[in-house]
């Protein structure tokens, strides 16, 4: 063997360590968990009760503390909320509606949950808690009454902020929180895309096109987290939720929360022959710094390095849409398969048509021009005002608005 071979083997050898080395890595600087929806009992779990800085995921928090005032009657889906100069203020992503505009608590939960509008969050936070400070203790509450212990939450829409942490354990007893306790709103957290004007914006949650039986949840990313996701699958008749904190991209957060589905959907007639893991909240937590995932997440080592200001969105989500798996990480990682030989993730089919929003007052929607494009979002209010083409409805009841935010 001559020494210049030796130096390729070598070379080689080289190469093949640090690339396992470098999915070592990887791996510890994720956290995932799957649980069963209607009973808690864990099924996978791996670094689930590390603290973690949940981004936009936080927004869940922000639905349930919605959604339990609501409950308790201090507002209505009918609620106006203001877009004051703080929520305008606040970071991509958002609408963009200039200060003083109308949104109802409906409308606004809608735009939270698809296009994780951080303007929206602070709306509903000022009109539902009086500030964001005060909307904070209602999260907190709802924290501790959940056993949420590892939470902390300092905003209603997961920008960067000290001590704004969470953990896979907390977001899954979260999840399943909201499943079980308002399943008549269950519609606000699988809603594919909504219409404002002729804007359509398509949930971040790519799983609910691309993976049978997906109905949830969210999904968030700053640098310090790395690519977040909580999301729900049913299938024959059981839920389940996967959480998966700290993806390289938007698109292997997807991949492996479809795999995580998919491993519990089809380990049912072998699960006697694994450990129980008890309950998501007999979880010990780990009392530990959470990771600041910055630099590898926002490097000047990614081909298009995210930043903070366009939250969800990166390279390997293009890519992913695109066909292109070029990227190392999103070809290792979103090209694996499932057990059954089959990809975990199809190519998007998304069937159902973009729910329509509107601003301004339930029984009197602001005219918005057809024509609009982003950047530009200028409601007019008029006298006889037309919701998207259609006639305005005069405003519903509490218990109406309920029965169509189910359907």
């Amino acid at each position: 063997m001559t020494a210049s071979l030796h130096a390729r083997i070598a070379v080689t050898g080289m190469a093949a360590l640090a690339l396992a080395l470098s999915m070592v890595a990887r791996a510890q600087a994720e956290a995932k968990l799957l649980i069963e929806a209607s009973t808690g009992k864990v099924l996978f779990s791996e670094n689930a009760t590390s603290p973690w800085y949940p981004a936009s995921v936080t927004k869940l928090m922000t639905l349930y503390t919605t959604l339990r005032a609501v409950k308790e009657g201090t507002i209505t889906l009918d609620t106006p909320l203001v877009i004051s100069r703080n929520a305008a203020a606040q970071q991509p992503t958002k609408m963009g509606f200039r200060v003083g505009t109308l949104v109802t608590v409906d409308n606004a939960l809608k735009m939270l949950m698809v296009k994780s509008a951080n303007d929206i969050a602070v709306a509903i936070a000022e009109g539902v808690g009086g500030s964001i400070a005060g909307f904070a203790d209602m999260m907190n509450a709802n924290a501790r009454r959940l056993g949420m212990t590892q939470s902390n939450f300092v905003n209603p829409n997961g920008l960067p902020a000290d001590n704004h942490v969470t953990s896979a354990r907390d977001l899954a007893i979260l999840a399943r929180a909201l499943i079980q306790e308002f399943p008549q709103y269950d519609f606000y957290w699988h809603i594919h895309s909504i219409r404002y004007g002729a804007r359509v914006m398509k949930n971040y949650n790519t799983l609910l096109a691309r993976y049978p039986g997906a109905d949830g949840m969210k999904t968030g990313f700053i640098c310090a987290s790395g690519y977040n996701i909580v999301a729900s699958a049913t299938r024959n008749g059981r839920r389940l939720i996967a959480v998966v904190l700290g993806a390289y991209s938007g698109a292997t957060r997807a991949q492996e929360a479809a795999q995580l589905l998919e491993r519990g959907f089809n380990s049912g007639a072998l699960s006697w022959l694994t450990p129980s893991l008890g309950t998501v909240d007999a979880l010990a937590p780990i009392d530990a710094p959470p990771p600041n995932l910055r630099d590898e997440m926002c490097g000047s080592h990614r081909r298009k390095p995210p930043s903070e200001d366009n939250d969800e969105e990166d390279e390997g989500t293009s890519a992913a849409a695109n066909g292109d798996t070029s990227s190392g990480h999103v070809f290792m990682l979103s090209d694996l398969k499932a057990s059954t030989g089959k990809f975990v993730l199809g190519p998007p089919v998304d069937t159902e048509p973009p729910v329509p929003v509107f601003t301004g007052p339930a029984d009197k929607p602001d005219v918005v021009d057809q024509t609009m494009t982003a950047g530009k979002h200028k409601p007019r209010k008029k006298a006889a005002a037309v919701h998207h083409g259609t006639r305005a409805k005069p405003a519903k009841s509490k218990k109406a608005n309920a029965s169509a935010a189910a359907q």
